[in-house]
Formats: C-alpha cells, structure tokens, sequence
C-alpha cells in the first residue's frame, strides 16, 4: 500500500474559520465541498481532526487562568476574549463530539464524505489521563493515581475510602498538567477502562493518533509515579499497549496507530504493535541545520524504523517552520520528510507559511497572510510526487561516499532510491548544507549495466544521460547546490 500522507487540523479553529468566511455556522456536518477537493488534489490520504472531543469547564478555567498561556494568547491573538478559549482538546471531559462541532452524526457523515473521495479520519487517543471534567472523577476515582494526603501536583475529591488526593496528569520531565487527572496504569480496572474508551474511538475513524503513548510502558510509568505507591500490590504486569491494540485490530484489522513517542523508546512502541511512531530526532536536526546529523540518524537506523516513522517538520506542539528555515532551507527540508519511506506529515497552515504557532486552547485564531514562495514549494512537491515512485515504493535510502580524496560533503547528502513498477526508478536527493556538495552513491537496481539511461530532474530543467555500465561500476555522481533538493527519474532508453 501507499505510504500514508497525513494532514492534521486543528479542528475547533478550522470550523470557525470556515463560519466567519461563511457567515454562518460550519460544522463536520457542512464543512464545504471545496475543502475536500483540495486535500483530494494535494494527496492527502489521512485527515487527522485534532481536537474534536469534548472539553469541560473545569478544564476550561484551567485556560483561561494560566499565566503563560494567556501571554501566549496576546501574543497569537491580540485582543482576544474569554469566549475564544475553549480549553485544552487533550483535557477531555467525554469521547463525544459536540454538538458546536457537528456531534456524532456530522462527524460519521464527514468520514463518509472522506471514504468517497479516497481518504480515511484519524482521531486523537489520549491515554495517560482524562480532564478534570470526566465522569471518572465523581465515579469511579479508584482510576486515578492518587494519595491519601495532599501532595504537589493533586487536587482534592471525595471517594468512598473518604478525601483523597487525585494527582494531575504529567510526564516526567515537566510539571503536572492541572486541567488532567491522571489514569493509574497500576489498577487492571483502569486498563480495561481505558481499553473500551479506545476501542470507541476506534469504531468512529480509521485511525488513532495515542498521544504521548511512551508514558505508559510499564518501567517509565513506574518512574514517573514512584512516589505515588499503591495502597495494595499491583497487579497489571504486563505492558498495556500490545493488548489494547490487538483488541482494536481484532475488530478492525486495517485501523492504523501512530504513536507519539520521543526519548528514544520509539522501537519498544513498534514492537508493541504500532504502526507508526514520530520521528522526533529527524524534525530537530533538520532544524538545527545539522546536515551530517541527518544522514548519520536516517542511516543509522534500521529500514523498517524508517518505514515505520512519521515524518514532520511541525505539529500542533512544535513551532513553525516558516519562521524557522530560510524559504531554500525549507524547500530542501520539505523533500526530506516527503521523500523518505514511512508516514509523511504536514500540518495546515504549514504549505501557506503560517508562523504563529497557535495554543491548543484557542478556539479561533487570527488570519496570517499566505507566504506565496512556501505555497509554490509544497504546491510544487505535492504536484510531482504522485506521478513518481515516491511513497509508492519500494523505496530505499541510499549510503553516498566522497566524490574525490579530501571531500567531506557527501555527509550533506539524504538519498532515497524509489523503484516503480516499470522499468523506471526516481531518486530523490537532497544537499542540506549551505554550500555546494558532491558524492558518489552505488545504485541498487537490477538490470542497471545493460541500459542506457534517461537522468531528468523532474523539479527543473536538468536531464542528462548516463551509460547504465558507469553507473553500476563507478555510481551516481552528484553536484548539488547549496539547499539543492532534485528529484530524478530514471528511464531506459531503447
């Protein structure tokens, strides 16, 4: 199958854009025709609606009272008022669609729309906790990582036990999040709790993005709340992830699962039975401009890590690119994450050049005017790759070597060779450096010494020809400019 190509967007600031072009209401239910069409023309294969579940109002004061984010909203959004904060999406109160965005019935019809034109809905999992506003909290508090006095990052409820103290979802490195209450992976209740909220949120999409899925591996939950100990012995011992997921796909066995992970635990995730997982690693070097960093990390890995990332230059959680890399720098680095092998992931606002990154919290955003030169580079990559090789494999990174004695620039290099079903192959090369760099690479093709072959780069003017014996004896010589990203199709000439 095609590598996916996933569009994710921010769901609740979408529909309200859409309302005030429209001038009135716009849910999942209305969204217009256009839209469609344009992710239907760019290849988008996956609609990833980011924040469509229901937020509470305990969640919401959370919001609107926090000092770093109200600086973030002044900052996004000048002259914002409560009413344009809706609380955090990863706060969530139910697994229920509002009724605002469209409720159940606007959210199955705008999957079926999808399915029509060939593109499949993912939806946000969030595993490691639930918002203040859930059921859970009043009901069933025995779920919940808690304490039998008040600690940091705890806030109080009543229980059948009496008062306890439910501690606020977090990861390890950071301070608890105070609009969550966090799930106790401990308690074999709450995994199975967990597992049919996941299982529901399954049957409504064809996809499921687990949000922070690493905090849940056995031995970093233990870390994180080791100082929270169980009144009485745990017994959930084996890792929550490959059973939850068999569960699904034992139901849907072509639901796909992308995992947020970082810390290097993106292989444990995989072998748990995700799909996918982020690549993390690739997004920070690229913009860190370190061009050797890149190779060594994509090279150094396996191939089926490579196939099994995602690939991203920005999300919801990362800043813009546009406001990071220069438009050549961004153009080179944009091929990169679309010409690997594996899940490839743009963002909306980033092929406009969008440079405010906009608070999760936030239910309407401002309008930022199209950057027409980052607009051309994705128009340009979108328009090219689905009449190539690229993401329909298989495909292959490449390792380059010195062109001459004393060259150092083939570490500046990302290669991937595509093979198409024909006699054809492309080759997707990329110079991340500021500079001109040069290489030579050993192309892996069967049959390449018995033809003459057709070199064009299908992104300019260049097109050569090349004796398929050179080719398989001394390989392909590269001389890329500074940023320079081609992508070559090869063709045998008769």
């Amino acid at each position: 199958m095609p590598d996916p190509l996933f569009y994710e967007i921010n769901t609740r600031c979408w529909l309200r854009a859409l309302s005030d072009q429209a001038g009135a209401s716009v849910t999942l239910a209305t969204v217009p025709e256009t839209e469609i069409a344009a992710w239907q023309r760019l290849g988008f294969s996956h609609i990833w609606l980011m924040g469509v579940w229901t937020t509470g109002p305990l969640a919401r004061t959370e919001a609107l009272k926090h000092p770093d984010l109200r600086k973030a909203y002044d900052e996004v959004l000048p002259g914002w008022t409560d009413a344009d904060v809706a609380g955090s999406p990863y706060a969530i109160a139910d697994y229920q669609v509002p009724a605002a965005l469209g409720g159940e019935s606007g959210l199955k019809a705008f999957r079926e729309r999808l399915a029509r034109q060939g593109m499949k809905l993912i939806l946000d999992f969030v595993p490691n906790h639930l918002g203040l506003d859930h059921a859970w909290v009043k009901d069933r508090p025995e779920l919940f990582v808690q304490s039998p006095t008040p600690a940091p990052g705890t806030f109080r409820q009543s229980t059948p036990a009496g008062p306890r103290w439910l501690a606020c979802g977090k990861d390890p490195y950071f301070p608890a999040w105070s609009d969550t209450v966090q799930v106790d992976y401990r308690r074999p209740a709450a995994r199975t709790a967990m597992i049919q909220l996941l299982q529901s949120v399954a049957g409504r999409c064809d996809g499921v993005r687990c949000d922070m899925a690493m905090l849940l591996l056995n031995d970093v939950f233990a870390r994180t709340w080791e100082r929270f100990p169980l009144a009485d012995p745990p017994t959930a011992t084996e890792e929550f992830w490959p059973g939850a997921i068999s569960s699904v796909k034992a139901a849907q066995p072509k639901v796909l699962f992308l995992a947020e992970a970082y810390w290097g635990l993106e292989g444990r995730l995989r072998a748990q039975g995700f799909d996918y997982t982020y690549d993390k690693m690739l997004r920070d070097l690229l913009i860190a401009r370190d061009a050797g960093g890149v190779q060594r990390h994509l090279l150094g890995i396996s191939a089926d890590a490579v196939a099994r990332s995602a690939h991203f230059l920005e999300n919801h959680d990362e800043e813009r690119i546009a406001g990071i890399l220069s438009p050549a720098e961004h153009r080179a680095a944009a091929l990169v994450i679309l010409g690997l092998p594996g899940l490839r992931f743009l963002h909306e606002g980033q092929l406009g050049g969008a440079r405010l990154k906009i608070p999760v919290q936030l239910a309407r955003r401002g309008v930022e005017p199209c950057q027409a030169d980052i607009q051309a580079i994705y128009e340009q990559w979108l328009k090219l790759l689905p009449a190539t090789a690229v993401g329909r494999g298989p495909g292959s990174l490449l390792e380059p070597r010195a062109a001459w004695p004393g060259n150092p620039t083939a570490q500046n290099f990302v290669l991937v060779q595509w093979q198409s079903q024909g006699p054809g192959f492309d080759v997707v090369a990329v110079n991340l450096a500021p500079h001109r760099s040069q290489c030579y690479v050993t192309l892996s093709i069967a049959g390449l010494a018995a033809s003459r072959w057709s070199m064009k780069d299908l992104a300019g003017l260049e097109e050569y020809t090349r004796s398929g014996a050179e080719l398989q004896n001394q390989g392909l010589y590269l001389d890329l400019p500074a940023h320079g990203a081609q992508l070559f199709h090869f063709q045998p000439i008769r």
